[in-house]
């Protein structure tokens, strides 16, 4: 494990607990890492989903790995629904009427951003969604032109949530992440995610990179499914971290993310995120997705960036896009490092194994034969 615990683990993983899946001889199989050690524990309960509806977040049950450092890490989660909150920062906000304004064209981007900022950026920045400030600042939006769907979202009483990716796409630690062959503006997306049980119970966070095609998306909203779910588009990982009382929702809350992106052409772009600036609190967008729906087997709930790149890569005023082969890394101290290369959704390792193929491994290897333990 010191290997990959090097790479990608927090300074404190040895006192921190934390919840994933790896890719066994036989299959796919739920771990916990506790006290420094790996944990299989397939025989406990043969998902992760299923280990947390039991209400199950210690190694108890499980049975150690040794020598665990050839494991292949696989994304954290395995049944849980994939949600994403948009537009919770202020920055993403003006960065999304920008998008929407240049109709998907980065070189229109820089004199909006100035226009904008200048006219409405101190205002995003302090007041508080749904209350009466944010009902007169759209109201004063309104009749200067400025208006927006995306300014609803940020100061309206209602949170943008929106599914980002199908159940068991997502990758994980040290895949690679794609981005539409056709896609000429995009960016990755540094945030928290939240797993949640389903009777809404937060039980623990882990890095996210909600990728993003800043064109597709510009140019209409309606195109928000094919700028946020292609092949490859969602990474999660390394780990998700419990919660514990050495860990709790308020390390969530005052958080800060590290983005790098090193191209192979030699660009690198250093970017922040930081989440004492989000405008909603958390628990709210939990309270949010839920407020309709029920998600029994679960979902994690990517939590928005603050991060939004205008660094030019190639030529002045047209800003930063990803090409092939960027390395983008990922970095919280409490929660480690997420690294992906990115790729083209074409080029990706296609997304072959399904609920169904899960359902069938986990049936010949005997572990469907009784519920998980309590």
């Amino acid at each position: 494990m010191a290997s990959f615990a090097a790479d990608a683990f927090p300074a404190d993983w040895e006192e921190g607990r934390f919840l994933g899946r790896v890719q066994r001889p036989g299959g796919p199989s739920p771990i916990i890492v506790e006290k420094g050690r790996v944990y299989d524990m397939a025989a406990v309960a043969p998902t992760v989903s299923a280990l947390i509806e039991a209400g199950h977040f210690s190694a108890e049950g499980g049975r150690p790995i040794e020598g665990p450092d050839g494991l292949a890490i696989l994304s954290p989660i395995d049944l849980q629904c994939v949600k994403a909150a948009g537009v919770t920062f202020a920055t993403s906000t003006l960065e999304r009427v920008i998008e929407e304004r240049a109709d998907g064209d980065p070189s229109a981007a820089a004199g909006l951003r100035s226009r904008l900022e200048g006219r409405i950026g101190g205002g995003l920045r302090t007041v508080v969604p749904g209350s009466d400030g944010a009902a007169m600042l759209k109201r004063a939006l309104i009749e200067d032109g400025l208006w927006s769907q995306y300014l609803e979202v940020a100061i309206g009483p209602d949170a943008e949530i929106f599914t980002k990716s199908p159940v068991l796409s997502t990758v994980g630690w040290g895949a690679e992440i794609g981005i539409r062959s056709d896609s000429t503006w995009n960016n990755p997306e540094p945030e928290i995610v939240l797993l949640v049980a389903s009777n809404g119970t937060p039980v623990g966070a882990t890095l996210g990179n909600d990728v993003n095609l800043r064109d597709f998306e510009g140019r209409s909203a309606l195109l928000l499914g094919k700028a946020k779910d292609n092949n490859a588009s969602c990474s999660l990982g390394p780990l998700v971290r419990l919660f514990d009382d050495s860990f709790t929702m308020d390390d969530v809350r005052n958080a800060e993310l590290e983005l790098l992106v090193e191209g192979e052409d030699g660009f690198s772009l250093k970017g922040t995120s930081a989440m004492n600036q989000i405008s909603r609190d958390p628990l709210d967008l939990v309270r949010q997705a839920m407020s309709e729906h029920q998600y029994p087997d679960g979902f994690v709930l990517f939590l928005g960036t603050l991060f939004a790149p205008i660094q030019d890569r190639d030529e002045p005023g047209r800003g930063f896009t990803h090409k092939v082969g960027d390395l983008v890394t990922i970095e919280s101290p409490r929660l480690g490092r997420l690294v992906n290369r990115v790729t083209t959704s074409k080029a990706a390792a296609p997304w072959t194994e399904g609920i169904g193929a899960l359902m069938r491994n986990l049936a010949e290897r005997g572990l469907l034969a009784r519920p998980a333990a309590r």
